[in-house]
């Protein structure tokens, strides 16, 4: 898992990426929680989702926002860090040029910069978004929501109401062409267990390989 450094908008940002040894391979950026509540990327989800999508045959980024690890800057409230994921996305997309497809997974307070990206990024494939802070932000930037992804909550999250979570989720679903795959961990709280968090990423490659599966047979039928 090579260590990577490569440009941000406010100064270098720390990487660590895996190059997948697939021609024309899809490609991940992994996004990680809250820079000031002790999130890295090397959170137990963030490191679980991004040897996931390794796994999947993926190239697949995870890096740290500004001021977080080696990576330079300070935090800028959420709009310094979406931008960050932008440049994430521009390394990848230059490194992996005929990429199959684009996705993002993210994290709590990754999951809320992941859909910011996915506004500014039309050619993003998909989403995995953990733990969506609903209550927390304002997420009516997503009209319309430009592809389908995948929405994961803990019923018994103490800092974001599932509630809050499954409101977003039906505004969504009554958008023209989209679904979404709103899945609930009974007795799952915001912060995983090791368990917990292995039982997220199945769920994660669950709903990513039944989209390459499908589009495998489309192109199949043609």
């Amino acid at each position: 898992m090579p260590e990577v450094m490569f440009a941000g908008p406010d100064g270098r940002l720390e990487g660590r990426y895996h190059h997948s040894k697939r021609p024309n391979a899809p490609v991940a950026l992994i996004l990680h929680p809250h820079p000031l509540h002790g999130g890295t990327m090397n959170n137990r989800v963030t490191y679980s989702l991004y040897q996931r999508f390794q796994a999947m045959g993926f190239s697949v980024l995870r890096f740290n926002y500004r001021g977080v690890g080696r990576s330079q800057g300070r935090y800028d409230g959420g709009i310094g860090e979406v931008a960050d994921a932008c440049s994430g996305l521009d390394f990848l997309q230059a490194v992996n040029p005929n990429a199959s497809m684009l996705w993002v997974a993210g994290y709590s307070f990754g999951a809320y910069v992941g859909m910011q990206v996915l506004m500014r990024r039309p050619e993003m494939g998909g989403f995995i978004s953990i733990s969506a802070p609903a209550s927390h932000y304002d997420f009516g930037f997503l009209a319309p929501c430009p592809c389908n992804g995948l929405i994961f909550h803990g019923a018994d999250d103490e800092l974001v109401p599932e509630p809050s979570v499954r409101k977003l989720v039906d505004k969504l679903n009554t958008q023209k062409g989209i679904t979404i795959d709103y899945r609930v961990m009974p007795g799952a709280g915001h912060v995983f267990t090791p368990d917990q968090t292995e039982k997220v990423v199945d769920a994660a490659e669950d709903h990513v390989m039944g989209v390459l599966n499908r589009g495998r047979m489309a192109l199949a039928a043609d």
